[in-house]
């Protein structure tokens, strides 16, 4: 059975924006569309750690404030001649709260 845990209400999730959540594991962005979808990763650039929440959202995509690296919000792959990518994070809505997976959060383990 999958354990969902709610992190927050939907309205508090601006349009092309994000929000950063505080897990026992690290920092997770959650990113909504301007379409309203809404995504969750890990919230470290793959290149240098960069704080994604704090970058631009356009189409499903995040830039990365420090050095332009565009992250799927889909897959979390850099697009583009850049490589890496960050984790993402199984996330749904219910009504007017967004979820995460529990076990997607407490299955990284600390180096």
């Amino acid at each position: 059975m999958s354990i969902w845990i709610d992190i927050g209400a939907l309205d508090d999730l601006p349009l092309r924006g994000s929000r950063c959540v505080q897990t026992p594991t690290g920092k997770i962005g959650v990113f909504r569309t301007a379409d309203h979808r809404v995504f969750a990763i890990r919230n470290e650039c793959p290149h240098k750690g960069g704080p994604l929440t704090e970058g631009i959202v356009h189409g499903h995509s995040v830039t990365c404030p420090l050095h332009n690296w565009v992250i799927s919000l889909e897959t979390g792959e850099a697009q583009g001649a850049d490589k890496g990518a960050v984790e993402t994070i199984p996330v749904r809505v219910e009504g007017t709260r967004v979820l995460i997976l529990r076990s997607a959060i407490g299955a990284r383990v600390a180096a």
